[in-house]
C-alpha cells in the first residue's frame, strides 16, 4: 500500500476526531491524563528521561538521488537515512496508529506571508500533541491557494509514546548507549515526498523542530531565506531580527513591550520582508523570573479556565496544590512552555513586516572573553552568521548537563540542512540591499569563565538592545578587539562603560588573555574543518578568530 493510500485509510477511519475545536483538545487532553490543570488553568504535562529535549542523534532525513547535492551531508546534523528503512518505519507508524482506540488530526499552516504558506496536516494518538500544533502553527487562511506550496502539502505521523522494535532496525538505526542496542525512536524527515515521522519522542519540540527544519529546506528553492531567529517591530514600523540557539535569551529579549512581536522562533526573508512561521512560542521555563521576564511568565501563567487557557508547560516541577517552582531543575533544565502568540500583550496580529533596520546575533559566550555588544561589518556579519557561536546550556539537548563550546552555523544548524554557501550568499545579498545594521550581543558571563564570573544581568543585556534598536549606538566610537576582529563600543546608555571591555571586568588579565586564545583558536579549527572545501569568499573567512 502507498504512503497516500495508508494515510487516506487513516483519515477515514472511524477513530480518528478531525480538525476539533481547541476546547476539545484541551478536554481530551485532561480526560485521558495527557495532561492536569494547573492552579491557573495552563496544563502541566511530563515526559520519559529521554524525552526532556531534542534527540539530534535520532533525527535523520531521507537520503534520495534527487536531491542529495542540494544537503550539506558533512554537517554532523544531517544524519542519512536510506529510504527503504524510512519506508518500514512508515508501515510500522500507520500499523500501530490504525489499532488506537482514538486518533486526533489537525491542518494548520506554517508561514504568516499566504505566498508561500506550507500546509501541514498532522496525526497522532494523543489530543496534547494537536494542542502543541494548535499552539505553535497557523490557521489555515481562506486564500492558500495563492500560496507556492498549495499543492504540496507537508504530512507528519507523530506517535510520542510508542516505540520501535529493536531488532526489526538493528544495523538501519544508530545504537543507543543509554538502551545497549538499536535506537527505538526516530525524528525523520523525507524531504522529497514531503513527510516526517515522530516516533518514539514525547517531547514536543521534536513536532516544532522537524516542521520548521523542512521549511528551512524549502524556501530558498523559493528566493526566501529562512532564519532562526524572533522578531519584533517597532513604533516606527522598524524590523529588529535577533539570532541565537536556545538560552541566549532569544524568546526573552524580543518579548518587549515596546515593540510589537512578530515572531518568537522562525522567519522567512523574503522580497516583500520579514513574515513569522509560527503561531506561538515555545519558552524555556527554568528560572523565569516575573518580574524581569513579565511578558513570558504572563503568557504561560495567566489565569483562566482550563478549557480557555491551552497553554502547556512541559516538565516543570508542580506542586500538588497545582502551582509551578519554575527554579527546580531535578527532572530537567529544559522545562518549556507553549502558548499562542495571541497570550503576549504586544504582538503584530498579521506577524509580517518590513525589511529589518537591525539584527542581532545572540550568543552566551560561557568563557567571559566576548564583549557585551560589537558592531559588525557585512563581512564580520557573515563570519558570525556561519559560525553560529555560543556555549550550550545544560538541558537544552539530552546530556547536555554543563556548558560546552558549540558552533551552530546561522544560530541553528540542526535545523538548516541545505549546503552553508547557500544561506550564507542569501544573507550577504540581502545585508547590501537594504543597509541592514549588525551586532553581536553576548549574554552570557563577565569578569572570568562560567563558575567564576557572573552572567551579564538581564536588565544591561536590555539596555544594550535597546541601543542598538534606536540607533544610539550608530555613531558611538569603537575600539577594535584585534583577537576576535570586533568593533566595541567605547560606551552605551544605560550601561556602565566598565564593563563593554570583557577584559578589563577580569582579576587575572593573563587568564583571560589565555582563555580567549584558547577560544580564538577553536573557532579557527572550526572554521577549516567545517568550511575549507565550502567555497566561502575569503573576505569573509578573514574575518574568522584565530586567522
Amino acid at each position: 500500500m502507498s504512503f497516500d493510500q495508508a494515510w487516506e485509510r487513516l483519515q477515514n477511519s472511524g477513530s480518528i476526531l478531525r480538525n476539533p475545536v481547541r476546547e476539545e483538545m484541551i478536554r481530551a487532553a485532561v480526560e485521558h491524563r495527557e495532561a492536569m490543570p494547573s492552579a491557573t488553568g495552563a496544563l502541566a504535562t511530563w515526559t520519559p528521561p529521554e524525552s526532556t529535549g531534542r534527540s539530534p542523534a535520532d533525527t535523520v532525513i531521507v537520503r534520495r538521488p534527487e536531491s542529495e547535492s542540494t544537503i550539506d551531508w558533512d554537517s554532523p546534523n544531517n544524519i542519512p537515512l536510506d529510504p527503504e528503512t524510512f519506508d518500514d518505519i512508515l508501515e510500522d507508524a500507520f500499523r500501530t496508529l490504525a489499532g488506537k482506540d482514538r486518533l486526533y488530526a489537525v491542518d494548520r499552516v506554517v508561514g504568516a506571508d499566504v505566498s508561500y504558506a506550507l500546509p501541514v496536516s498532522v496525526i497522532a494518538p494523543r489530543a496534547l500533541t494537536v494542542l502543541f500544533a494548535d499552539n505553535m502553527f497557523r490557521p489555515v487562511p481562506t486564500d492558500l491557494s495563492e500560496s507556492v506550496f498549495a499543492d504540496r502539502p507537508f504530512r507528519l505521523l507523530v506517535l510520542p509514546y510508542d516505540k520501535l522494535d529493536p531488532a526489526r532496525y538493528e544495523g538501519r538505526l544508530r545504537v543507543d548507549p543509554r538502551l545497549g542496542g538499536t535506537s527505538t525512536m526516530v525524528i525523520g524527515i523525507d524531504l522529497d515526498r514531503r513527510i516526517g515521522v515522530v516516533y518514539g519522542s514525547a517531547y514536543c519540540g521534536s513536532v516544532k523542530k522537524l516542521i520548521f527544519t523542512v521549511m528551512n529546506y524549502l524556501l530558498p528553492d523559493e528566493g526566501i531565506l529562512p532564519l532562526h531567529c524572533s522578531a519584533n517591530e517597532g513604533p516606527e514600523g522598524d524590523i529588529a531580527l535577533l539570532l541565537g540557539l536556545s538560552g541566549t535569551g532569544k524568546t526573552t529579549l524580543s518579548a518587549d513591550p515596546r515593540r510589537a512581536l512578530l515572531g518568537d522562533d522562525e522567519h522567512g526573508w523574503s522580497d516583500a520582508g520579514i513574515a513569522n512561521f509560527e503561531n506561538g512560542c515555545y519558552a524555556k521555563l527554568i528560572d523565569l523570573d516575573p518580574v524581569k521576564e513579565p511578558e513570558i511568565y504572563h503568557a504561560i501563567m495567566h489565569a483562566d479556565e482550563v478549557e480557555k487557557h491551552g497553554a502547556i508547560v512541559e516538565n516543570a516541577m508542580v506542586y500538588p496544590n497545582g502551582t509551578f517552582d519554575l527554579c527546580d531543575e531535578r527532572f530537567t533544565p529544559n522545562s518549556r512552555g507553549s502558548y499562542p502568540l495571541r497570550y503576549l500583550s504586544n504582538t503584530k496580529p498579521s506577524s509580517v513586516g518590513g525589511q529589518p533596520r537591525t539584527i542581532l546575533f545572540l550568543t552566551a559566550d560561557a568563557n567571559g572573553v566576548l564583549p557585551p555588544v560589537a558592531r559588525l561589518t557585512n563581512d564580520q556579519a557573515m563570519l558570525w552568521f556561519l559560525m553560529g557561536y555560543t556555549s550550550k546550556l545544560a538541558g537544552t539537548e539530552t546530556g547536555v548537563t554543563e556548558p560546552k563550546t558549540t558552533f551552530s552555523r546561522f544560530f541553528g544548524e540542526p535545523f538548516m540542512p541545505r549546503n552553508p554557501d547557500v544561506y550564507a550568499r542569501m544573507l550577504g545579498e540581502r545585508l547590501d540591499r537594504h543597509g541592514t545594521d549588525v551586532y553581536l550581543v553576548n549574554t552570557g558571563w563577565s569578569g572570568g569563565p562560567f563558575g567564576v564570573g557572573n552572567r551579564i544581568d538581564i536588565d544591561v543585556t536590555r539596555a544594550i538592545v535597546h541601543a542598538t534598536l534606536s540607533g544610539e549606538l550608530s555613531d558611538v566610537e569603537t575600539v577594535e578587539n584585534e583577537m576576535f576582529h570586533l568593533r566595541v563600543p567605547t560606551a552605551c546608555p544605560g550601561v556602565e562603560p566598565g564593563i563593554l571591555d570583557p577584559r578589563a571586568t577580569w582579576t587575572d588579565k593573563a587568564a583571560y588573555d589565555a582563555r580567549a586564545a584558547k577560544l580564538a583558536a577553536e573557532f579557527a579549527a572550526h572554521f577549516a574543518k567545517a568550511y575549507g572545501d565550502k567555497g566561502i569568499d575569503p573576505a569573509v573567512g578573514a574575518q574568522c578568530p584565530g586567522l
